[in-house]
């Protein structure tokens, strides 16, 4: 006899999948609201309680939650549910969202699904998945309101009843209706409310904004979120090369896509390979596999410092006070170019700065530089003094400390554009990157500095 889910424990979902009733599952959805809640108890549970909560779930509510789902979770779910039955989820979920879960799948276990649910569903389906994953038409919903311009409004609106019942139900799609030739070219715009507010014998020509901003399919997912967010739409359609009218662009994938690359550069700003999983599913071996290669990369980027210490051996033999302010100089260099790149990649990121920009950056961070040189050069003043190293010394320091902030004042600025012109994320080459490169030019500046200005390195 199955347990009552009436009792005084908290009803959690790998219990209400022990309770074996779908009066259980819906009381756990509806005491477990929160996607994330949901997600934390979905990814618990084993495989074959997986396969009891598929049978026990309405397909039409098993899609509902999917949609909210973590996408990982999504996927383990996925491949733990009986073909036939998750085909049939899939059928029920948005395009775009059944396209997202079976790119994350392997091509041998994506197959079975996809042919097993409806043919006509499968084209679809199969289509997104041949553009890139980083491409806007990767995230498109396919399932467009569409109309003929010639038409009145009243002979619009029979049309979209007439296509209602092909159409996927998506919130976003009743903002626009999209008016388009016999061939598909979109030929402009037109929202919902306008299109039902108007006369009926009013020509949808009239009603119709032709200046519609557009992305193409293989835009850069971030490129073409910062745009739908830019202009403030619901939704932004993608064309082909023809103007023809392959879907849509929705705010919601667009905020989806943004929140993904804000984390992905976040990692990389801290010097590590995005995880592509939460945190907490992040085994050992994987976050080494993420940061070793560029713990590397920063290995051998930074023996350089040691190499140029090397050359300069003389030098600090002979004035040893010079290594007392080494930690301080290089420190100073890498922390001035991370502040600088944390802003700019940013500004960069909310497309605030672009490449033709680098004249305008490069005076505002030169003149804030000069600024930043001034204060640290007297702090470095003080310091000297403190240590009692002499006037020479000091004048070496202050000096060096104002060349250094200048250099890393220059390349932080230049650096992370050209990056983008060149088409690499410039988070690459803030924090760690920018400290290490800082690092082995600066004591370049410090040692050469300290030749010109103390009589004691002369002719070395």
């Amino acid at each position: 006899m199955s347990p009552s889910p009436t009792t005084s424990q908290p009803l959690d979902l790998r219990r209400a999948v022990a309770i074996g009733t779908p009066k259980a599952i819906d009381l756990w959805l509806d005491v477990v609201d929160d996607p994330r809640h949901r997600s934390d108890q979905l990814a618990e549970l084993t495989a074959a309680e997986h396969a009891r909560l598929g049978e026990l779930m309405p397909v039409a509510v098993a899609a509902e939650m999917a949609d909210t789902l973590a996408l990982h979770v999504a996927v383990d779910t996925f491949r733990a549910v009986p073909t036939r039955r998750a085909a049939d989820v899939l059928a029920a979920l948005e395009s775009d969202r059944a396209a997202e879960i079976l790119r994350a799948l392997d091509p041998v276990e994506r197959e079975p699904l996809l042919a097993a649910v409806p043919a006509e569903h499968a084209i679809v389906l199969r289509d997104l998945l041949t553009w890139p994953a980083a491409s806007a038409a990767a995230h498109m919903a396919p399932d467009v309101l569409t109309v003929d311009r010639s038409v009145t409004a009243a002979g619009a609106i029979a049309q979209v009843r007439d296509h209602r019942a092909k159409l996927r139900q998506d919130a976003h799609i009743g903002a626009y209706v999209f008016a388009v030739d016999g061939d598909g070219r979109l030929e402009g715009v037109v929202s919902f409310r306008d299109l039902v507010l108007a006369d009926a014998d009013t020509p949808v020509a009239e009603l119709v904004e032709p200046d519609v901003i557009t992305i193409a399919p293989l835009t850069d997912q971030e490129e073409a979120a910062r745009t739908v967010v830019a202009h403030r739409l619901l939704a932004m359609p993608v064309v082909d090369d023809d103007g023809r009218l392959l879907g849509i662009l929705t705010s919601d994938d667009a905020s989806d896509i943004a929140e993904v690359e804000a984390t992905e550069d976040a990692e990389r700003q801290g010097g590590s390979q995005p995880l592509e999983v939460p945190y907490l599913r992040a085994s050992p071996l994987l976050l080494w596999r993420k940061r070793i290669v560029w713990l590397l990369v920063l290995f051998v980027a930074a023996a350089y410092t040691g190499t140029v210490m090397q050359a300069f051996e003389d030098e600090l033999e002979a004035v040893v006070v010079l290594a007392f302010f080494i930690p301080l100089l290089i420190g100073t260099g890498g922390n001035t170019g991370t502040q600088i790149t944390t802003t700019l990649i940013r500004a960069m990121s909310t497309d605030n700065v672009r490449m033709r920009d680098v004249g305008r950056v490069l005076r505002k961070e030169m003149a804030t530089g000069t600024l930043v040189a001034a204060a640290m050069a007297a702090a470095g003043l003080v310091r000297a003094w403190t240590l009692g190293v002499g006037g020479p010394v000091m004048l070496t320091v202050a000096v060096a400390l104002v060349a250094i902030v200048l250099w890393a004042s220059l390349i932080s600025s230049v650096i992370p554009l050209l990056l983008r012109k060149l088409r690499v994320d410039p988070a690459v080459v803030s924090g760690p990157m920018i400290s290490t490169i800082v690092d082995g030019t600066g004591l370049i500046i410090y040692f050469t500095t300290a030749k010109v200005l103390l009589p004691e390195l002369a002719g070395l």
